[in-house]
């Protein structure tokens, strides 16, 4: 997956789960990396840190 490809995945997750979506996304990679399929898995490392540029700082 390319870059343009993550962001836009990502911003799609956002967009349809909003707060639940990083969690979606890391639980995306537990279940690629669990089967074995480390190539999911690293995209969706790359969309769990998309959406973590997206959400911005936490700020408390």
């Amino acid at each position: 997956m390319n870059a343009v490809e993550v962001h836009d995945h990502a911003r799609k997750l956002y967009t349809s789960q909003g707060s639940k979506a990083l969690a979606e996304a890391a639980q995306m990679v537990r279940r690629y990396e669990k089967t074995g399929d480390e190539r999911s898995a690293q995209d969706w490392r790359r969309i769990e840190l998309a959406l973590r540029q997206l959400h911005g700082p936490h700020v408390s």
